[in-house]
């Protein structure tokens, strides 16, 4: 087949999932912007995105994708090397009109399929992944936000993003007008322009994630998403669905419509009477009993994440000390 067994096939291959994942890196650019902008609809695109069809057949198309991408690159990265023969060694000084990101995009590649491992272990595998699974965990996993608390509170987190930013972006500043140039685009006039607007295409997007980034750690250290109060309303209006399966729709509307400090507290209070010996005791033989206390325990869980440095923050805060 032409796709498979010609070089200028494998390259089509390579430009075509090049061009697509170039779409995916803009969208995810957009979608992060929105989250600084609006948190709150940030978390609303995450629900929307999560295990339903659509969802899950972009993921499996997204990740056939990147194993094309991938698979094709080394193919042909070993296809060069081989044509090369021993030729390669002998070559001390790169042309001057060769780029350095050309004669390392495997390297480069690599680099960003280690932090994309990361990033889909600190997101995606937290997030998609356990509604699949079906294991909602004390965190919802369409809040979004507190994920990004989650990876951006950690010292490491920037470091290793800026690092993949970086080899992103020589990565895709190259591969941008060089997929072009594998479809057959390849002229005098047009190959320098796609350079010029690649550049730019590809500092603009690289710029913003690295801005993203650092407004991300700066609110994960301050708790922002955390102790927002609008965010705190919609974290608990996303355990609605979970108290309409157990305990029916009295209590997923109390959760929709009562203030965040009221079914925080009674969630709480409820978490310590189920969770008795003489609660247990009672209801021995009640089938739902074991998922309604999970179900609660998971709630208390998520409020007392939520609010524990709520103490310290009041004690550090002069504002909130009240006169003698």
């Amino acid at each position: 087949m032409w796709l498979t067994c010609s070089s200028v096939g494998r390259k089509f291959i390579m430009a075509l999932t090049g061009a697509c994942l170039v779409l995916f890196l803009t969208f995810h650019c957009v979608m992060n912007a929105v989250c600084i902008c609006w948190p709150e609809a940030y978390n609303s695109i995450c629900e929307f995105l999560g295990a339903n069809w659509y969802a899950l057949i972009a993921s499996v198309g997204l990740a056939v994708l990147f194993i094309l991408h991938i698979c094709y690159a080394v193919w042909l990265t070993l296809q060069n090397r081989k044509a090369r023969g021993e030729v390669r060694y002998a070559i001390e000084h790169r042309p001057a009109n060769v780029e350095w990101s050309s004669q390392n995009m495997l390297v480069l590649g690599i680099v960003v399929l280690a932090f994309l491992v990361v990033h889909m272990i600190q997101f995606w595998a937290k997030m998609q992944w356990v509604e699949i699974c079906g294991d909602h965990g004390s965190l919802p996993a369409a809040a979004g936000t507190l994920f990004i608390q989650e990876a951006f509170s950690k010292v490491w987190t920037p470091i290793v993003y800026l690092i993949a930013f970086i080899a992103l972006w020589f990565h895709l500043q190259h591969g941008f007008w060089s997929m072009f140039q594998s479809v057959g685009w390849d002229s005098t006039v047009w190959i320098p322009r796609l350079k010029k607007i690649g550049n730019c295409w590809v500092s603009i997007v690289i710029a913003l994630f690295v801005a993203q980034a650092i407004v991300f750690t700066v609110r994960a250290h301050e708790d922002y998403y955390k102790t927002n109060p609008k965010l705190r309303a919609q974290y608990k209006t996303m355990l609605a669905p979970m108290f309409l399966e157990d305990f029916g729709p009295d209590a997923a509307q109390f959760i929709e419509v009562a203030p965040y400090e009221n079914v925080s507290g009674q969630i709480r209070q409820m978490a310590e009477q189920m969770d008795s010996d003489q609660a247990r005791a009672m209801r021995e033989n009640d089938p739902k009993f074991e998922g309604q206390l999970n179900t609660v325990k998971a709630a208390a869980a998520l409020f007392e994440y939520l609010e524990e440095g709520d103490a310290q923050n009041d004690e550090m805060n002069p504002m909130m000390v009240q006169p003698q």
